[in-house]
């Protein structure tokens, strides 16, 4: 996911070189500690084939199980080569959703430049629904290929190091409704009662079994409507309802882009393939700021009030970074 799409160089030299005219905001973090903050239970259940080695409490995601004897194409002289089907969750991106422009809480509350871009906003619009508006940072943390864990050393394995990959600060699509519809024109499809009703059923879902409908792909479960593809929440309760809500957009944003691939169906066992329409369930978070969630992973859509009571508090804690994990099926040998 977001393989050779490396704008590190590009995202610090603008950063540095920008006129500067950004919101000056608080910005507070830390260095994730990967003993407290990670989620490593998250990483289960483990399946090779058929079987289920472990699921230490987490709930899975539903999918099929891999096969256990799987094929892929390989370089010649061999052109084929057989393996073992393996899933399991994978953390494998950081998502920062920050108030203020280019405020890094996983690099310990650094602003790493400054840059024309507006600040966050919390606003009270008519009819006394509040609205909210963030930046979303998407960070590359490949924590099992730094660990040179067994089971990414095989055939799942994929060469990717830390990197900051998408800045929602240089995407002039993330502050602008209007013109973030080029992305999703399939939003005046679902912009009407019968579309948002159904997105109760997704709520219901993601409550009960910590994962939503694939199917409604448009509904973000108890955090909403997921359009528009945007940095504005329209429906904010709490700062942790609209950090979910933007991160599910981020997601759905880069999938749509074709920046983020499947990784868990059996069409992806061989290498992440292209998924324009987000398949929500191949996802799940846990908190790393300011308070760690470290022992459950949850869907997309999960209530925050399943688990996120004391997580947000004035001035140190408004800004959220979350460990995002992703389900992989892949053939190892």
């Amino acid at each position: 996911m977001l393989k050779n799409f490396r704008l590190s160089s590009l995202f610090l030299f603008l950063s540095l070189t920008a006129e500067s005219g950004s919101s000056v905001g608080p910005c507070e973090g830390r260095f994730p500690n990967p003993v407290t903050d990670v989620c490593w239970y998250c990483m289960f259940p483990i399946n090779i084939g058929g079987i289920s080695l472990s699921a230490l409490g987490q709930v899975d995601n539903g999918d099929p199980s891999p096969p256990l004897i799987c094929s892929c194409p390989a370089p010649s002289p061999v052109f084929i080569r057989y393996g073992v089907g393996i899933g399991f969750w994978e953390p494998a991106r950081v998502a920062e959703v920050v108030r203020t422009p280019m405020c890094s809480p996983t690099l310990g509350g650094i602003t790493i430049g400054s840059v024309n871009a507006p600040g966050g906003t919390h606003e009270n619009e008519p009819g006394g629904q509040d609205s909210a508006f963030y930046h979303v940072h998407w960070i590359q943390y490949p924590v099992l290929n730094w660990l040179g864990m067994a089971i990414t050393n095989g055939a799942c394995f994929i060469n990717e190091s830390f990197d900051m990959a998408y800045l929602s600060e240089f995407d002039p699509l993330w502050d602008d409704d209007e013109l973030s519809f080029i992305l999703n024109p399939e939003a005046t499809l679902f912009a009407n009662p019968i579309a948002q009703a159904a997105c109760v059923a997704d709520s219901v879902k993601a409550s009960v079994s910590m994962f939503g409908l694939d199917p409604l792909f448009w509904c973000a479960g108890s955090q909403g409507s997921l359009y528009p593809l945007s940095g504005t929440h329209a429906n904010h309760l709490s700062g942790i309802d609209s950090s979910l809500a933007l991160t599910h957009t981020m997601i759905f944003k880069l999938h749509r882009e074709l920046l983020a691939k499947d990784t868990s169906t059996y069409g992806a066992i061989c290498g992440g393939v292209s998924q324009p329409i987000l398949r929500k369930n191949q996802y799940k978070q846990n908190m790393m700021y300011p308070v760690p969630q470290n022992t459950f992973g949850f869907g997309l859509g999960v209530p925050s009030a399943l688990w996120g009571a004391g997580r947000e508090f004035p001035y140190k804690g408004e800004d959220f970074t979350y460990l995002i994990w992703r389900k992989r099926k892949c053939c190892a040998f």
